[in-house]
């Protein structure tokens, strides 16, 4: 699983990082897809599967070359060190742009789908009784989640760690949306906005000199939670990670029919033409989570109205999100090409 990058590829490891950050971050988008149809899903499941207790004794050892090698440092580090720039950059725009302008970020994101559907299935024919009922299955599942009721939002630390384990799914297993997964738990914006923004906001504070933040008791338990979910997120990483590698190892067919099935199935949520429907009190008025913003109780979905040049833009979205796909099958393509040529010289 270790390959030789050249510093195009590190680059583009990166970007990759960066995208899959900005998928978790939207809710309906999986950040596993990106992994997937970016061609390094396996590597990047078997490199995380590493992190055991035989690179913990080498950490503890000091053996900090060994260490790097056998967890294929370089590979994790890129791909971790883009996420963590998507953070503080890219998911802070797509924070805007979901309030000011949704409907385009959602048809970005719905043709973005509808190309990894094309591209993880193009090359599958393996089709027979068992893939076909396990992709029956997978569409399902992804189906019946997509109609699920969010819950209201719970701060309690436990409940937050089993957050991050689960949210965490959205990396690992494509299809299944990480933050869809937190607002159904009701903690999407706690977790992914407030708690990013707060670590944002006290990171340029201390850039600055300003340490004020300390005595802000609302900040410091905000960090606090945002401290658990990424505790609970690195177990997840790690504990689904070596599942999924038993499987991708055993039963590779059934489970690529499975995530061809979850993907078509998740389609539902991402269906930009959706108004957001928001939880009532006996009086018809919304209620409010403890930081005074809406609950949010499920999405109703309509028909475009094909009159409205609105709807012609979305569709201009949903292609450019689908060319995105194709770019990225270019991409990979023309680098397996280039392996081939510096390996037959």
């Amino acid at each position: 699983m270790h390959q030789p990058r050249t510093f195009l590829d590190n680059f583009f490891l990166v970007i990759k990082g960066l995208c899959m950050g900005a998928a978790n971050k939207v809710p309906g988008v999986s950040g596993g897809i990106v992994a997937f149809v970016g061609g390094f899903y396996e590597e990047f499941i078997y490199s995380l599967q590493k992190v055991n207790g035989k690179a913990f004794k080498l950490l503890v050892n000091g053996r900090f070359k060994s260490f790097y090698r056998y967890t294929n440092g370089q590979f994790l580090l890129l791909l971790i060190a883009g996420m963590l720039i998507s953070y503080f950059s890219i998911s802070r725009v797509l924070d805007y742009f979901l309030e000011q302008k949704e409907l385009y970020v959602w048809a970005g994101f719905f043709g973005m789908i509808l190309g990894s559907i094309y591209y993880i299935g193009k090359d599958f024919d393996h089709w027979n009784k068992r893939t076909v009922t396990s992709g029956i299955i997978g569409l399902i599942v992804g189906i019946s989640i997509s109609f699920l009721s969010p819950a209201t939002q719970n701060d309690n630390l436990i409940f937050i760690f089993f957050c991050g384990i689960i949210s965490v799914s959205g990396m690992t297993l494509p299809g299944l949306s990480g933050s869809f997964i937190l607002i159904l738990l009701g903690n999407y914006v706690l977790l992914l906005v407030d708690s990013v923004n707060a670590l944002y906001d006290t990171i340029s504070e201390m850039f600055s000199g300003d340490f004020g933040f300390m005595q802000d008791a609302k900040r410091m338990q905000t960090l606090k939670i945002l401290a658990v979910f990424t505790l609970g997120s690195a177990t997840g990483l790690v504990t689904f990670s070596h599942l999924l590698s038993y499987v991708l190892k055993h039963y590779k067919k059934m489970s690529t029919a499975v995530i061809l099935g979850f993907i078509t199935g998740s389609l539902g949520v991402l269906w930009p033409w959706k108004r957001t429907m928001f939880k009532m009190d006996a009086l018809g008025n919304p209620l409010l989570d403890s930081n005074g913003d809406k609950v949010i109780h499920n999405y109703e979905r309509y028909l475009p109205d094909l009159a409205n040049m609105e709807t012609w833009w979305a569709v201009v979205f949903v292609i450019l999100g689908i060319l995105v796909l194709l770019a990225l099958d270019w991409y990979g393509k023309n680098r397996k090409e280039r392996k081939q040529v510096r390996a037959a010289r």
